[in-house]
């Protein structure tokens, strides 16, 4: 689903984004989970996996992107621009910590989706700046994904952001079903979300819950 325009790119790139993390999912593999929360209509998928060896998440990658591109979905890789590059996923997710947007760029090519966390204004416009497809903003409420998160912004700093930039901006952390609505009205093109899907015994409608809450 590589798309060459950054217009094209960022059209696509709104709704609900489900975060593939081993460590959150009920001993399910997670290319079933992909497929139940696509076959829900979930579109873009983020492969996360902060403790497996480089060999050991580059064959799970390998299998995630293989379904993802025979589903038609966005398949993206957390942190790591060598296993994306392997893989040849739709693109990557960078932290704070993570490689430099540039240099990310220099290594993926135009082509590719590159999205940026952020937690403060200034976070916001230097990856607008330089080039960011989309931005995941957070945390807006307290989450159990991440324990080392960033200090919480809630819904007042989503606000504060939303006038910094024309990027899609992805509301993450702690967004439930039923906070969903809070965080569109507060600017969000969409949420990120972990363990209120992959947590959950029924993939499937709680996917289609988020998404009735979504534009």
């Amino acid at each position: 689903m590589t798309v060459s325009a950054p217009s094209s790119r960022r059209r696509a790139l709104h709704g609900l984004y489900l975060i593939l993390d081993s460590q959150a999912t009920r001993a399910r593999p997670l290319v079933e989970v992909l497929k139940e929360a696509a076959s829900a209509g979930a579109r873009i998928f983020q492969f996360r996996d902060k403790t497996s060896s480089p060999l050991e998440m580059y064959r799970q990658a390998t299998q995630l992107r293989e379904v993802a591109a025979g589903l038609g979905v966005l398949f993206l890789v957390n942190d790591r621009c060598d296993i994306a590059l392997a893989v040849d996923a739709d693109g990557v997710h960078l932290g704070q910590e993570d490689l430099p947007l540039n240099l990310a760029r220099s290594l993926l090519g135009p082509s590719k989706v590159i999205g940026i966390s952020a937690h403060r204004a200034d976070q916001v416009k230097e990856a607008t700046r330089g080039g960011a497809d989309y931005l995941g903003f957070g945390p807006i409420f307290q989450t159990t994904s991440k324990p080392d998160h960033e200090p919480v912004v809630g819904l007042a700093g989503l606000r504060e952001i939303r006038a910094l930039t024309p990027l899609p901006v992805f509301a993450i952390g702690g967004v439930s079903t039923g906070t969903v609505e809070q965080a569109v009205a507060a600017g969000a093109d969409g949420v990120a979300v972990i363990s209120a899907i992959m947590d959950t015994a029924d993939i499937a409608g709680t996917v289609r819950a988020f998404m009735s809450h979504l534009p």
